[in-house]
């Protein structure tokens, strides 16, 4: 009888959060992308707007709180009420790296946040100037080998996923490369176009029309198998790096301790969402793929990769800003 009893009290227990997760919208949901108007986090969080205020009839806007490198927006998303109504459409630097870059970024990646679904998974293009003497990512390699810490590479600034990529390339090869850092990728670009630096682990969305034009030679890809987003550049897992492998993702995630039938249904969606044709060719033309997970997956995902740039932030020896 006492078995019988705690089940019924259970099952009442759990009522109010299934209504919750039934009726949930009733109200707008808010998207914060932790960085300005008009990036690849913009775009993705305004595309997944979109589609879920025309399947919930319910508005789905997104808000831009850009700073610290997407820290900013990033904690604020983790101080809201943790109530469906503020998603965070994070990524790799404000969620698995930042924390350990900047001195107060006002949140814990591994307790703060409640994981929904992958979203958006990109390799990184490493790309040369067409002066550098190599036709391919071996010939690189024997380059940077030969001439050790000579070639030149630009990033985005230290702790950046660029300028990471390029540090666990180096590990990798047991060789060296001088490291010259920019503020943003464009001003990568246009130092890689002009010469200035020799090669470059860079966003693919921002490079691939200079590759396409000749401007821009593509040595490969950072994921761990090729990309039909660049047909015929080989992984540098591949090309005599075995085991490299260093990928930007996207992910919606909420403030942690949502109620669970409320993930499941965002999970749900959004899931329906990131599989649509127009989604992925959408995303294509960023440079990215659309992905999807489990909220259980994408917590342990997190979890491996703020252990993976713990160590390598650690290693390289950045110090706190």
């Amino acid at each position: 009888m006492k078995t019988i009893a705690s089940a019924v009290v259970l099952a009442i227990a759990l009522l109010p959060a299934a209504a919750v997760g039934q009726s949930y919208p009733t109200k707008p949901i808010r998207l914060i992308a932790p960085f300005p108007a008009g990036g690849t986090s913009d775009t993705i969080a305004r595309v997944l707007g979109q589609k879920l205020s025309e399947a919930w009839k319910q508005q789905a806007y997104v808000e831009n709180r850009g700073g610290v490198a997407g820290s900013l927006g990033t904690a604020q998303a983790a101080k809201s009420p943790p109530d469906g109504y503020t998603l965070l459409v994070g990524n790799t630097g404000p969620v698995a790296i930042n924390h350990n870059v900047y001195k107060n970024v006002g949140y814990d990646p591994g307790r703060d946040f409640t994981p929904i679904t992958l979203a958006v998974v990109a390799p990184q293009l490493v790309v040369a100037h067409p002066s550098v003497p190599a036709r391919n990512f071996r010939e690189f390699t024997a380059l940077v080998k030969k001439h050790k810490g000579k070639i030149n590479y630009g990033s985005s600034g230290p702790g950046s996923v660029s300028h990471l990529a390029a540090e666990l390339y180096k590990q990798s090869i047991q060789s060296d490369m001088l490291h010259v850092p920019f503020k943003g990728s464009a001003l990568i670009t246009i130092a890689l176009l002009s010469g200035e630096v020799d090669v470059a682990f860079s966003d693919m969305a921002v490079v691939l029309p200079h590759v396409k034009s000749g401007k821009l030679r593509a040595l490969a890809v950072t994921g761990a198998k090729p990309t039909p987003l660049v047909p015929g550049v080989p992984s540098v897992a591949e090309s005599g790096v075995p085991g490299f492998e260093m990928t930007s993702w996207w992910a919606v995630l909420g403030p942690a301790g949502m109620q669970q039938p409320v993930v499941a249904r965002l999970n749900s969606e959004l899931t329906r969402i990131l599989r649509l044709g127009d989604v992925k060719e959408k995303f294509a033309t960023l440079g990215v793929d659309a992905a999807t997970s489990t909220p259980e997956e994408l917590g342990s995902f997190i979890k491996t990769e703020i252990a993976k740039y713990s160590k390598l932030i650690n290693q390289v020896g950045i110090e706190k800003q």
